[in-house]
């Protein structure tokens, strides 16, 4: 392959920040697994470039207070974060062909390892080009009011 084909290859299969997007992701519920754990592992890291390969472009976020956040809103929302970590558990994926859905639970945990919040998640998967993206993603606070 010529440096030039290469070149292309790669600017294809980037996202407009950069990142190269990973690719031959086996359709299966632990490749599911696998890319729920970098997702929150991204969000922890305030990593906008990991969390947009993650993200197709039609990618809708239901918040647990209702509202609704298209991919450019919830790729905004990252470098703004609060400090802390997510702690995933309780995790069901389920692949039906080019289609998966993983349900769990996120403990959301500050600097200190302290519990903050339970969030009740559905994360809707479409597999394309090679790879899972989310196009859709539903929370619920459990245990309390988010506002």
């Amino acid at each position: 392959m010529s440096k030039l084909a290469g070149l292309a290859i790669l600017l294809l299969s980037a996202t407009p920040w950069g990142a190269v997007c990973p690719g031959n992701q086996p359709k299966s519920e632990s490749a599911l697994l696998e890319l729920e754990q970098t997702w929150a592992h991204a969000l922890t890291q305030h990593d906008s470039d990991t969390v947009a390969c993650i993200l197709a472009g039609e990618f809708q976020d239901f918040d647990p207070n209702g509202d609704v956040y298209d991919r450019a809103q919830a790729l905004a929302k990252i470098p703004h974060r609060r400090p802390g970590s997510n702690q995933l558990s309780d995790l069901h994926p389920h692949v039906h062909g080019d289609f998966g859905y993983v349900r769990g639970l996120n403990t959301i945990l500050d600097p200190e390892g302290k519990a903050v919040a339970k969030v009740r998640f559905t994360d809707i998967f479409v597999y394309r080009d090679g790879r899972w993206m989310a196009v859709a993603a539903q929370e619920s606070l459990v245990g309390g009011v988010a506002r």
